[in-house]
């Protein structure tokens, strides 16, 4: 029995959520988030203070710093000695850091993400300036409270002459808070805490007039100021930050990009690497090569480019493809209060602020009682030497030390301090240069008091020696502006030239979703004939284009996919396409309509979508412009049950013809379409009966007479009719008659378009038949007959659809 009561049964929720809350309260008030006051981690904090105990500092020798985590590790900070050393290295690195914390002697890592020396090696002090964060800690001016043993004392926060959470920043990750401090420059936050002394009411838009911005250790450039702006005002915010490149001419017409800045905590080889790899899988054209030149003088990436390269296309794609141009994510969170807070500018201005009004009272307080205590002993002294013989008389006639203190107090009504002073006074101090001294003295003490009694009394005073001392700091310290702010960011505009060797292929597009491109030699080194497909599959583009332009896949559920020519998968002719599900993905009963080529997605042109239902819609060719296709995206908004029949481009002049399975026949101007967005649903094409459905719409220039209309109908008969047979009405009517309505087994359309005279159409069977047909060799008909019967239904089945029969076309010849 006695043995279960030592075990508590108890949820295993609560267990958890004590154990971990108690372990949140540790990282977040003790680890990873820095103080709003001096702007240090605890970690920070103690290496500092105990270099600052050891007395290495700045003015002194550097001591290994195996020394330095010895006695981080055994005084204030149980933790692992690498945790210690990698925050001592950090406070040392000029990539890291924008005013450096320590100094360190050795390797202490590089830019390109090398470790630094193990610290058996290294030599480490602290820096100038963080004497100035330590200074008058001895002064009472901050608490202390006992380390983890209980043996020693160590400071909660350091005085912080320099306001070093914005000098430096801060980076860290704790449980459910992380903060991204970006470091600033000296100068400018010291003028932005003086300004906000002066007046409380400044703005952040005014302080912004002083703090720029960012001013990182690796310089580079900030773009976007309404993102700093925004960072500024609620702690949170984004902006573009870039390395700094030139371009350089070279011999022969050629030029290179030379990077002297990169973004601040980039990781320099890694950089290099990746745009070498670029260069290798020619994601990116005309590189030549990249190499780092960066030695003692400084940093230095070089480009080099081929000849005739666009230099500023590619630095473009560099910017926007590798890290050489970031976001930075503002996220500023401090303890205050002992609480995680997300901060905006001023209130950690204020935060400083009220920590150097309390240090500054503090120090004071503890100069005023060291004056009024030495005013008391140099008064004691001064009496002493008026009463110099009966003085000395009466210490000589003493027992002893404690003896005559008693008797000089009682003598002559020395206080019990002043009586000390006198008995511990040595000889050669009561000469009459001596008493000149301390008269001197008792006067400078005078002065003293009451200026620290000023201070204390008076708001203003205080404030005054506060910005009296930052004025001093940034004199001493202050620097010029590393990173350039511009207001606006660049839009990166991107030739796809750039990117991608031109070379004119073979794209070729199936029924079933089958796409591939192909050499033009290995096109013309093979028939037709030998094109692989799967059975009833069928072509339905066949170009001659450019890797730079892109070829849009539009299927039946009104999606679109605009996939760039050099990326659709490199296979020859002979052998079968890769299918659209490895490039997207698509529904089951997802296929393609209709494949258009585009070359520049120029808003003046269009493409008009024809749907089932009877819907036609139009927008504008720069809606579909993207560069995302790993997933379709929506070309129009279909209803219900409703399908894309056909889309096409056209230059808004265009006539629109429009063809119903029942026989019914619409021609209108494609100016009665008005252009919508890219997600609309358009506006009605045709007036449809119950059980009618548009087979096809079509666009055509009514100015070209050998064009001519073509039918066919599930019976197998075809037709050919002049355009000329019909009127040209408006949107939304029914049309005209095509076909002779048959009481018994009428006549349906299944394939409908528009042709040149010498193009062909192929007819397909439920049978899986397939039939040729030359429109031209069919006689003329007018809009009352049934045509002629070109397949036999009862052999190989009824006419399920017709299309064009698909050859080569080089659709940009004509632009060219």
């Amino acid at each position: 029995m006695a043995e279960t009561e030592k075990f508590l049964d108890l949820p295993l929720e609560e267990v958890m959520g004590d154990r971990f809350g108690r372990y949140s309260k540790y990282i977040i008030q003790d680890r990873a988030l820095p103080d709003a006051r001096d702007g240090l981690k605890p970690v920070q904090r103690r290496i500092l203070y105990a270099m600052h105990e050891e007395r290495n500092t700045h003015d002194k020798p550097y001591r290994k710093s195996a020394k330095t985590v010895g006695t981080v590790i055994g005084n204030y900070h149980p933790h692992g000695d690498s945790s210690v050393y990698d925050a001592m290295v950090r406070l040392s690195q000029s990539w890291k850091v924008r005013n450096l914390l320590v100094e360190m002697h050795g390797n202490n890592g590089s830019v390109d993400g090398d470790p630094p020396a193990a610290m058996r090696y290294t030599e480490a002090r602290l820096s100038s300036i963080s004497s100035e964060l330590i200074r008058d800690i001895d002064k009472q001016t901050v608490d202390f409270i006992p380390n983890f043993d209980d043996t020693i004392d160590e400071p909660v926060v350091l005085p912080a002459r320099i306001p070093n959470l914005l000098v430096n920043g801060s980076t860290g990750i704790s449980a459910g808070y992380a903060t991204e401090i970006p470091p600033h420059n000296l100068g400018e936050v010291i003028d932005a805490i003086i300004k906000r002394l002066e007046k409380p009411n400044t703005t952040i838009e005014q302080l912004l007039e002083i703090i720029k911005g960012p001013d990182f250790p690796t310089g580079g450039t900030i773009q976007g100021y309404e993102g700093l702006k925004k960072a500024y005002q609620t702690g949170k915010g984004k902006v573009v930050v870039r390395g700094n490149a030139t371009i350089e001419p070279l011999k022969a017409n050629r030029e290179q990009i030379v990077i002297n800045e990169i973004p601040y905590e980039v990781n320099k080889a890694m950089l290099v690497k990746r745009m070498d790899e670029l260069r290798i899988d020619r994601k990116v054209e005309g590189v030549a090569e990249v190499r780092d030149d960066t030695d003692r003088t400084g940093l230095r990436i070089v480009v080099e480019l081929k000849k005739d390269a666009d230099s500023q296309g590619v630095l473009n794609y560099l910017y926007k493809n590798t890290d050489l141009q970031i976001t930075y994510h503002f996220n500023m969170v401090a303890i205050k209060d002992k609480t995680p807070q997300l901060l905006n500018l001023t209130e950690i201005i204020d935060a400083y602020i009220a920590h150097q009004k309390e240090v500054m009272l503090r120090q004071t307080r503890y100069d005023l009682n060291r004056a009024k205590k030495r005013a008391h002993i140099v008064e004691g002294l001064i009496k002493a030497v008026s009463v110099l013989d009966e003085l000395i008389q009466t210490i000589r006639s003493s027992n002893d030390k404690q003896d005559a203190k008693l008797r000089i107090q009682d003598q002559f009504g020395f206080t019990d301090e002043q009586a000390e002073a006198i008995v511990t006074l040595q000889l050669y101090r009561l000469t009459n240069t001596d008493i000149t001294a301390l008269e001197k003295e008792a006067r400078e003490l005078e002065d003293a008091i009451k200026e620290y009694t000023h201070i204390l009394e008076d708001e203003k005073k205080l404030l005054s020696v506060i910005k009296k001392d930052l004025r001093l700091m940034k004199k001493k310290y202050a620097d010029s502006r590393k990173t350039n702010i511009e207001e606006k960011i660049e839009e990166l505009k991107i030739n796809v030239e750039v990117t991608v060797a031109s070379e004119d292929v073979i794209v070729s597009v199936t029924k079933q979703g089958y796409v591939k491109r192909t050499s033009i030699r290995s096109y013309t080194a093979s028939s037709n004939d030998d094109f692989t497909m799967k059975d009833e599959d069928y072509l339905i583009g066949l170009y001659e284009i450019n890797t730079t332009d892109y070829l849009l896949l539009f299927t039946n559920k009104g999606r679109f996919m605009p996939i760039p020519v050099h990326q659709l998968p490199d296979i020859r002719w002979k052998d079968l396409g890769q299918h659209l599900s490895n490039l997207s993905s698509l529904e089951n009963d997802e296929s393609i309509v209709t494949a258009i080529p585009v070359r520049e997605f120029d808003s003046s042109r269009y493409f008009i979508f024809f749907t089932k239902n009877g819907m036609v819609k139009k927008s504008g060719l720069d809606l579909y412009q993207s560069q995302r296709y790993t997933r379709p995206l929506i070309a129009l908004n279909l209803k219900k049950d409703d399908q894309l029949v056909n889309a096409q481009l056209t230059d808004g002049d265009s006539d629109i013809f429009i063809a119903s399975n029942k026989g019914y026949g619409l021609w209108y101007h494609e100016s009665e379409v008005s252009p919508v967005g890219q997600r609309a649903a358009g506006v009605k094409a045709m007036q449809l009966k119950e059980d009618e459905h548009v087979i096809n719409g079509t666009i055509f220039n009514s100015n070209h007479t050998k064009q001519l209309l073509f039918i066919a109908t599930q019976r197998g008969a075809c037709k050919r009719m002049s355009i000329n047979r019909f009127d040209k009405a408006s949107r939304a009517k029914k049309g005209l008659i095509m076909l002779k309505e048959l009481k018994r087994k009428p006549h349906r359309i299944v394939g409908f378009d528009i042709l040149e005279e010498e193009e062909e159409m192929v007819l397909h069977t439920s049978k899986g038949e397939r039939k040729q047909v030359m429109p031209k060799e069919l006689p003329q008909s007018d809009r009352y007959s049934n045509g002629s019967y070109v397949v036999d239904t009862d052999t190989v089945g009824e006419v399920e659809s017709a299309c064009k029969f698909i050859s080569l076309v080089k659709p940009f010849e004509a632009s060219e």
